[in-house]
């Protein structure tokens, strides 16, 4: 995908995609198919994120949808298509597949890693069905909206399998394991007011434009304070995730003796508070990719 410099829209087969204020806006676009996550989406989801994140395109992501549901999930045609697995007829095949279909599983783990790897926060707005792979989607958010009549659902346990691209290890970290375990074995929906009440989401609306509304007001307070102060705090929380308290305390000394700087950002907060005026920062540095 490429996407000229100086762009603010543009679509991809399953994204409408606009770039204003500092906000990127990643709206799912095929609403009279549920907007199911085919091919063309597990392509395009890390590419618009990627692009807008190297190039330095937007200090916040709000990701939106359209029609009655959020995602219906991972479209049949994904699942259709032979595995290494499926494609095994005897003993001796079946190591060397299930290796192969590991690597697939891992390659469409990293639709979603795009979305924790990101230097700006990713706020998602959820509308009605948020299924299967949705779940994924939507846990790999840093901060999830939901409308009154949303619900999700761990789907796959209803089709007989494991979900395998990022519900499990990401839910534990949001949500009470008992819920997790719930809603992994029984397939049953978690409405949007007990999704709230376990921390899943942090707001419910009446509407989707309410939803949308707050969500895009959110991005722009974030994008007021120091671009690398957010994109500092965001890799702070991730790494506490997923380490000891121990750890992550060393990490962030680490962190602040890199990045650490008064006369930068922090010199403006303070001169924009006395002046009474808002301070202005200056965005993170597009990322430099090897030729």
């Amino acid at each position: 995908m490429t996407v000229p410099a100086d762009a603010t829209s543009y679509e991809t087969s399953c994204f409408n995609v606009e770039v204003k204020d500092n906000i990127a806006h990643l709206q799912l676009r095929r609403p009279d198919a549920f907007n199911t996550m085919t091919p063309g989406f597990w392509r395009e989801l890390p590419e618009i994120v990627r692009d807008i994140d190297d190039g330095a395109r937007a200090r916040c992501i709000v990701v939106s949808s359209t029609g009655k549901h959020f995602s219906a999930g991972m479209d049949l045609s994904v699942f259709t298509s032979a595995s290494p697995v499926a494609t095994a007829d005897t003993k001796r095949e079946r190591g060397r597949a299930g290796a192969a279909m590991r690597r697939v599983v891992l390659d469409i783990q990293k639709t979603f890693n795009c979305l924790d790897e990101a230097r700006m926060p990713v706020i998602m707005a959820i509308q009605g069905g948020c299924i299967g792979g949705a779940v994924d989607f939507a846990s790999a958010c840093d901060i999830r909206y939901a409308t009154a009549d949303a619900f999700f659902v761990v789907q796959e346990i209803n089709i007989g399998m494991t979900a395998d691209v990022g519900t499990f290890p990401r839910l534990c970290h949001l949500i009470p394991q008992g819920w997790v375990r719930e809603l992994a074995y029984t397939g049953r929906r978690l409405p949007a007011h007990k999704a709230r009440e376990i921390g899943l989401v942090n707001e419910v609306f009446d509407t989707q434009e309410a939803m949308l509304a707050h969500a895009m007001a959110t991005a722009k307070e974030i994008t007021a304070k120091s671009p690398l102060a957010v994109h500092g705090s965001k890799v702070m929380i991730n790494h506490a995730r997923d380490h000891s308290v121990a750890d992550s305390l060393d990490y962030i000394a680490l962190w602040q003796a890199g990045m650490y700087n008064p006369e930068t950002d922090m010199k403006e907060a303070f001169v924009a508070k006395a002046e009474k005026r808002e301070p202005k920062f200056e965005n993170l540095y597009p990322v430099r990719k090897p030729i």
